[in-house]
This record gives C-alpha cells, sequence and structure tokens, in this order.
C-alpha cells in the first residue's frame, strides 16, 4: 500500500489538472492575425506616402496573401468554437469591455477591406483580366479613386488587430503569464515583423528589400527589449508571475523558447539581415522563414504555458 501526504489541497496531479482548453486552432489564428496585420499595415503605411511605385510589393502583391491568411484564420478560430453555429451572435451586440467583441468586429471589417484592396490590382496582377458586370467595374473604379482613404482605415484596423491578439490573452487576469499589459505591444511588433519577413521573401527589388530591412531589424530590436522587459515584470511581481516566469528560466519552456524563439527566430535574422545590409550574400528566405517559424512558435508557447499558470495562493 503506497501512502502519500498532501500538504495543500491544490495542484494535486490528477485531482486539481490545470484548465487546457485552447489548442493549435488559437496560436495558428493569433500567428495569422498577426501576420495580415503587419502585411496591411505596410501596404497601407506606403500607399499613404506616395511610394506604391517604388514598393510595388508592399502595396500591391503582398496584399493578395491576406484574404488567405485571414480567411484560413477565422476558419482555425471556427474550429475552436464550442457552438459554431451560433458564431453570428458575436455580430449582434458590442461590448466595448470584450477584447473578443473588439476582434470579431475589426475582423468583419478588415476581411472584406482586403478583398477590396486585392481586386483593385486584379487587372495588373493578371493581363487580360476582366469584370463580366459592368456594375463591378464601376465599384472597381470608386475604390481605387479612394485608395488613400482606404489605406488609412486599414493601417487603423491593421494596428488593432496586431494588439487585439496579444489583448485576447491578456484579458484573462487568471493566468499569471498572460496578465500583462506587454502582451498587446509585444503581439503586436511581433505581427509587423512576421509581415515585413513575408514582404521581403516575395519582393525582387533590391532597395525596396533593403528598406523593409531595416525597418524589420528594428523591430527585432523592439521585440526583443519587450521580452526582456516582459520578465523584468514577471520577476519583481508576486510569486504566481515569478513561478510562470519560471517555465522560461529553466522550465519546461526554456529550450522551446530561447533557442527557437529568441536565438532562430530573432537574433539569428536580425544578424543575416545586418550582414546583408553590409553586403554580404544572405539568401532572402533564409531570415524571412526563421522570423516566420519563430513568430509561429512563440505564440503556441505563450498560449500553452499560459494555459499550465495559475493562481494557488
Amino acid at each position: 500500500m503506497k501512502e502519500e501526504l498532501f500538504v495543500s489541497g491544490r495542484n494535486i496531479p490528477n485531482i486539481d489538472p490545470f484548465l487546457n482548453i485552447w489548442h493549435w486552432e488559437i496560436p495558428v489564428y493569433l500567428f495569422l492575425g498577426g501576420l495580415s496585420a503587419g502585411i496591411m499595415f505596410f501596404a497601407g503605411l506606403f500607399m499613404v506616402m506616395g511610394k506604391e511605385k517604388e514598393m510595388a510589393t508592399t502595396v500591391k502583391w503582398s496584399m493578395f496573401l491576406v484574404p488567405v491568411a485571414l480567411v484560413l484564420g477565422l476558419f482555425a478560430l471556427f474550429l475552436d468554437l464550442k457552438h459554431q453555429l451560433y458564431f453570428w451572435r458575436l455580430y449582434t451586440t458590442i461590448r466595448i469591455e470584450s477584447p473578443m467583441s473588439w476582434g470579431a468586429w475589426t475582423l468583419m471589417f478588415i476581411t472584406p477591406l482586403s478583398f477590396i484592396w486585392v481586386a483593385t490590382y486584379m487587372k495588373e496582377a493578371i493581363p487580360g483580366w476582366n469584370w463580366k458586370f459592368k456594375l463591378i467595374d464601376d465599384l472597381e473604379a470608386l475604390a481605387i479613386k479612394y485608395r488613400v482613404h482606404m489605406a488609412w482605415a486599414m493601417m487603423g484596423l491593421a494596428i488593432v488587430l496586431g494588439v487585439y491578439t496579444g489583448i485576447l490573452l491578456s484579458a484573462f487576469n487568471a493566468r499569471p503569464l498572460w496578465n500583462t499589459s506587454i502582451l498587446g505591444p509585444l503581439f503586436l511588433v511581433s505581427g509587423m515583423s512576421t509581415g515585413l519577413a513575408a514582404i521581403i521573401w516575395m519582393s525582387k527589388s533590391h532597395e525596396e528589400r533593403t528598406i523593409l530591412t531595416k525597418i524589420d531589424i528594428a523591430l527585432i530590436g523592439v521585440e526583443l527589449f519587450l521580452i526582456i522587459h516582459l520578465f523584468m515584470g514577471f520577476l519583481a511581481a508576486s510569486e504566481v508571475q515569478i513561478e510562470a516566469a519560471q517555465l522560461f528560466l529553466g522550465g519546461e519552456f526554456t529550450v522551446t523558447f530561447w533557442v527557437f524563439v529568441v536565438i532562430l527566430g530573432l537574433i539569428i535574422p536580425a544578424l543575416l539581415e545586418t550582414l546583408e545590409l553590409f553586403g554580404f550574400r544572405i539568401p532572402v528566405w533564409i531570415p524571412s522563414l526563421l522570423i516566420l517559424i519563430g513568430g509561429l512558435i512563440f505564440r503556441f508557447v505563450m498560449v500553452e504555458a499560459g494555459q499550465i499558470t495559475r493562481f494557488l495562493y
């Protein structure tokens, strides 16, 4: 007969397990949302700056990824829903205090906007393309006329979408790892960086890649600063948040986070991009792929680790 002594009524294996209700669908949704936000923000930015011709991949061609990414992200989110037939109820009310309400309404506006933006460049992308109905041609002409106005709206919505992917987690006060205001800016900057990585990979213009690479290096620096600040805040906080930080400082997520996210997903790409700026021949796809993989792993780690942490005191 085996006897066990329990000194606490909480955290007993198989009796008081941690809650794990979010699986692969949520980090994939957060990644695709952040990626789309990054691409849309810079497409809108350079359009407003009048750089449509110089930054053609950024403004035009990279945007063809966005509707696909948003639809796939929304499909992943739909798979995660418990009552899938009632998803429409998100759009029957607006709750200012609810991050999910903000996200649902932002996606409702930004998704058709991305389709409209892409539609205005279909004739340039596919020679000989022609809409079969005059009404669509008239609507296309109207959209082209107000492209700059759409660009401003796109930038604003992209920022909201990028921040929302982090706020969605930080709103869960019962999860110490997520209960920090750093997650909103961190997920926004990470999404901007992954968006730039995708654009750089697609671009054939050396001048365009150079401009975007400089911006990406700066964003990676900001992201590293926010990550350091995140853990400094945890280590100076309550016991539960110190324990949350320990998951990444010797715990089960240490190698995954510091090797695959920080080193391979941020530091190495930044070094490669810096070498490229100094004239070294670096295959464009290598730093871009590392940033994209690192961004995806980052969201998987944060979602999984956050569900493990909880208040026990």
